[in-house]
């Protein structure tokens, strides 16, 4: 069950919300304050926060700094009477997923939650850091494709060009756009961040723009979309890719005129904006297919950066391994000292699907399980292990092959075994086996029928 801390100085407040929120089958702690909430917080894996504003000792905005600072993957969602609208949508810029007014309907509130739920299993893919555990641009990475994108950081934050980041899920692409933003003019101003995929398509609109009083039925005051939220500082448009078409025509105009109305609005409202995207998704693929338009591709990919996969940062591994294991021994005060060399190599010769990602997690699962100081091969889950068979198993017709040809041989059993594997841990899709193998689709299709493995 994932937890939901509700922070309120009303006690009926909390009851109410409590006994809705487990009917919806999440697990509930409650806080009286902000000090309370932070307790709780350091001690319990909360997935979102929804604070009241007023409320003793460490008020909402206080505890809201407190989680964007130590706990910056937890989304946090403002409860607000509406005399105190100003200052929700001051929340909101200092970094709150969103706020909801008093009185409120159910639906809503539990709309809101979904929508953070989703949102944070979508940021559980890149890699998030706390302020004191930053490392240059809060990146982790010395090797030479790493170093590139920290020059190409240098020289692009200081100006307003737009930029598209690309690579695969869990390579830090929200850490870049924020490296971005935080080394520009508009460093004192608000980063806001938006995940497309998060977000349901009739939704979207209302999201990005905002809506009137009465736009729809719900709309009990005025809200503010995101790039009036992002005015004179950036907006990040994760998973841009996933933008329905009908609202791709929208985001361009605003692109091309800096100007939108809300929803249910005549306003015209004019907006100084940086704009960051990113995607997994092939874009100019999509827009050769029809599915994303070509004129908005052009607008967005002004400048690319694109972000390597783990798998092609080898020099990297190590250095992220360390850190994760220094984060965790402090986090679940353990004390592993190193990865010995054996495991180390199955680290480099690993395809790491997930990414950076799935990398801090296997070590926090390493840390918390390893029974000595140091991870061994032992500890490792079963993906990273070669069969044993494969390493061990000579045949009678070995004796007459020449030591390379026994190499070759045994290579090409231990590959065939490693497909074997993976695409049965895959259900047989093949997509999903070439991702975990670090093969394309047609790479691996012309392994299998060398292996024979096509049925």
């Amino acid at each position: 069950m994932q937890k939901i801390l509700v922070v309120d100085d009303e006690l009926n407040m909390r009851l109410v919300l409590k006994a809705m929120l487990k009917k919806e089958n999440y697990e509930v702690a409650t806080a009286a304050d902000g000090l309370k909430a932070l307790d709780i917080l350091a001690t319990s894996n909360v997935a979102v926060v929804v604070t009241d504003l007023k409320m003793p000792r460490l008020d909402g905005m206080g505890l809201l700094e407190k989680v964007v600072s130590e706990y910056p993957s937890i989304p946090v969602i403002i409860i607000t009477a509406h005399g105190t609208i100003d200052t929700a949508v001051d929340a909101l810029k200092k970094g709150a997923f969103d706020y909801i007014t008093k009185p409120f309907e159910q639906d809503d509130l539990k709309n809101v939650i979904n929508k953070a739920f989703k949102t944070r299993m979508f940021s559980e893919d890149e890699v998030v850091l706390s302020p004191d555990e930053i490392d240059r641009y809060e990146i982790i990475g010395y090797g030479k494709g790493m170093t590139e994108i920290f020059d190409i950081i240098k020289k692009v934050a200081p100006t307003t060009t737009t930029i598209l980041i690309t690579g695969e899920t869990g390579t830090g692409k929200e850490l870049v756009a924020n490296a971005i933003h935080r080394n520009s003019t508009r460093k004192n101003d608000p980063f806001i961040k938006i995940n497309c995929s998060a977000i349901s398509e009739n939704l979207l609109e209302s999201e990005l723009f905002g809506y009137e009083r009465g736009a729809f039925t719900g709309a009990i005051s005025r809200k503010p979309g995101r790039f009036e939220l992002a005015h004179k500082g950036t907006l990040f448009l994760d998973e841009v890719g996933d933008i329905p078409k009908e609202m791709q025509v929208k985001l361009l105009r605003v692109i091309q005129d800096h100007e939108f109305e809300r929803v249910g609005g005549l306003q015209t409202i004019k907006v100084d904006v940086r704009l960051i995207t990113a995607t997994n998704r092939n874009l100019l693929q999509d827009v050769k297919e029809g599915r994303f338009r070509d004129d908005l591709y052009y607008r967005l990919n002004v400048l690319p950066i694109h972000l390597p996969a783990l798998r092609e940062r080898q020099e990297d591994i190590n250095t992220l391994a360390d850190y994760f294991i220094e984060k965790f021994n402090k986090k679940l005060n353990r004390n592993i000292k190193h990865i010995d060399s054996r495991a180390r190599s199955l680290f480099h010769n690993y395809s790491w699907p997930g990414n950076i990602r799935e990398l801090e997690n296997l070590i926090e699962r390493l840390v918390l399980m390893a029974k000595g100081h140091s991870i061994t091969i032992k500890d490792l889950p079963e993906e990273f292990n070669f069969p044993d068979e494969a390493v061990i198993t000579f045949r009678p017709e070995d004796q007459k092959k020449s030591f390379k040809d026994i190499i070759k041989s045994k290579t090409g059993e231990i590959e065939k075994q490693m497909i074997i594997k993976v695409l049965e841990e895959c259900d047989g899709n093949i997509t999903k086996a070439a991702m975990w193998l670090g093969l394309s689709r047609r790479g691996l299709h012309l392994k299998m029928e060398k292996y024979n493995l096509r049925k």
